[in-house]
């Protein structure tokens, strides 16, 4: 595994050695402390910046496939530590919670391209993302059968101790557009994310298929409906079905904003595209063969296998499953594509032809790992599946990779200008 940060994204072992390092470059603004530990027993590590009343939390490494988050958290810690008069001014301490989800972001072999172009299929050969019910910031909803998982019960612990003003949660989608998800509007704040995305050229998903209860606010934001502040309601719906309650919604009964931020790994811009589709009822018929097509296709392929796919070594048995989750959620998911009303812009459209094609080529990635020790043969198939499509992808899309250092700016350019939104001296940052 990459332990090195640069060019590529910082490993779990790396993000705690970098933490340190700058804790002990500045003492008077930096410190470092553990707030709890994983399923497996590791430690989820709190990087804390300045020293005001008012705190606002940055939560990285939510998802396994996902480590931008954590480059982004070390960035402006950074900067934070070489601009203490910055927290001064918004009466704000900062803190970072650096990997909430250690033991997932392991298995996923810290990812790690080499700049300046890494390919799309070695992601997927490496890729790794937990079932639904093993990501931390799905909590169980209610009159569920499940206890929360150790890493979501130190994130509820700590937005309980921190009751903060803000909470931001930093993703990265592997191919696409940016989007953001706010739990309120806040004035200016979707125009000025639209602004970073455009400084950066990172194309804006016009209309994301994620989050089917957020109401659009085009391009690029969506935002959730929802009670007055304080409002307790936390549930979040997957387009799979999938509902649990959410730490992105949580803190909303201490008034905290929450905002998510979607950083791409290759930009794709046809999902920009704000044009009217011209049939749109036949372009959601053409999403759900798609996908429900390759999902046929690889549920075919892994037939021949059935002994090891009941019995893969321990440790790959989380690829499995989540594999195995994939497939059969799939009709669910075209389901729910399908019943969205027949309308919808031509990039709109993009965003779910990717999906369509996400979804599969996730699932047979997972799946080659765990079957690599037990059917070589079957794995070897998978590998070949998962080339042909990442080919395939790239003649139709052809996606450009967006260089590591600009999607961390979206991330923190986003942060910071909505700090100042709701901290600064007009901000809305005032508890209701």
């Amino acid at each position: 595994m990459r332990t090195s940060c640069h060019p590529g994204y910082p490993a779990v072992g790396e993000l705690e050695r970098r933490a340190r390092a700058l804790a002990s470059a500045a003492p008077g603004t930096l410190r470092l402390e553990t707030v709890g530990e994983s399923r497996a027993g590791r430690p989820l590590w709190l990087l804390s910046a300045g020293h005001g009343e008012r705190n606002l939390l940055t939560v990285a490494g939510a998802h396994a496939n996902e480590p931008v988050g954590g480059a982004s958290a070390l960035r402006l810690a950074r900067l934070l530590a070489h601009r203490p008069a910055t927290l001064e001014r918004l009466g704000c301490t900062w803190h970072f919670l650096l990997c909430l989800d250690p033991d997932g972001a392991r298995l996923a072999h810290g990812w790690a391209p080499e700049e300046p172009a890494p390919s799309v299929e070695e992601c997927h050969l490496r890729f790794y993302r937990p079932a639904f019910a093993r990501q931390p910031e799905s909590l169980p909803a209610p009159g569920e059968d499940r206890a929360p998982l150790p890493e979501s019960a130190t994130l509820v612990a700590l937005l309980d101790r921190l009751r903060p003003v803000a909470q931001f949660t930093l993703h990265g989608i592997e191919f696409g557009g940016a989007f953001a998800m706010m739990t309120r509007p806040v004035p200016g704040a979707a125009r000025a994310f639209r602004a970073t995305a455009d400084l950066l050229r990172i194309p804006l998903d016009d209309h994301p298929c994620d989050g089917p209860d957020w109401q659009p606010d085009r391009p690029g934001v969506l935002i959730r409906p929802g009670g007055p502040p304080g409002d307790r309601a936390g549930s979040e719906r997957d387009p799979s079905g999938f509902t649990a309650d959410s730490t992105w919604l949580y803190p909303r009964r201490y008034g905290t904003l929450t905002t998510l931020i979607e950083a791409p790994a290759w930009a794709v811009p046809a999902v920009s595209d704000p044009r009217p589709a011209p049939d749109p009822g036949r372009e959601v018929a053409r999403v759900g063969q798609l996908l429900l097509g390759r999902v046929r296709e690889l549920t075919d392929l892994l037939g021949s296998a059935p002994a090891a796919l009941r019995e893969p070594p321990r440790d790959l048995a989380p690829l499995r499953d989540a594999a195995l989750e994939l497939i059969a959620v799939a009709p669910s998911v075209a389901a729910t594509w399908a019943a969205e009303e027949v309308s919808g812009s031509r990039g709109h459209f993009a965003t779910l032809q990717i999906a369509a094609r996400r979804l599969p080529l996730r699932a047979a990635g997972m799946m080659r790992r765990a079957l690599l020790p037990v059917a070589p043969a079957t794995a070897e198939a998978l590998g070949d599946l998962v080339r042909e499509w990442c080919q395939e992808l790239d003649k139709t899309y052809a996606p450009r990779w967006v260089p590591i250092p600009a999607q961390t700016a979206l991330h923190l350019r986003t942060m910071a200008d909505i700090a100042e939104r709701v901290c600064g001296p007009s901000g809305t940052g005032s508890r209701p």
